[in-house]
């Protein structure tokens, strides 16, 4: 089976479901979050991590995980800003099934803190 590696950015609030998950799959998106966005690149996610997660939440975390290549080549590659900025853009609705197709745990590669 071939995989393909992804990076997600997350503060604790997400963070703590996946862990109770058995670092196997994220949670759920809000009503206000249509659309579950992972990352290509580590360094875009520790961008977002770092810049983003911390100044809201105090906390940002980088978790990689590989997905099934077949599953994952069904959402197109969105860049957005530069062109290191590259994401999938998975519905909401469609996030149970990415789950389904994750190969592996969840691991926590990088933290930054205030």
């Amino acid at each position: 089976m071939k995989t393909i590696v992804l990076f997600r950015p997350v503060g604790p609030k997400e963070l703590e479901p996946i862990g109770l998950s058995g670092w196997r799959e994220f949670p759920p998106r809000l009503p206000e979050q249509p659309i579950f966005y992972p990352v290509l690149s580590e360094v875009y996610a520790a961008q977002i991590a770092r810049d983003w997660n911390v100044r809201e939440s105090g906390a940002g975390y980088v978790t990689r995980f590989e997905v099934e290549a077949s599953f994952a080549s069904q959402y197109p590659v969105r860049t957005v800003g530069n062109s290191s900025h590259q994401e999938l853009w998975i519905p909401a609705e469609d996030l149970p099934g990415f789950n389904r197709n994750i190969v592996g745990p969840i691991t926590v590669v990088q933290e930054f803190r205030l």
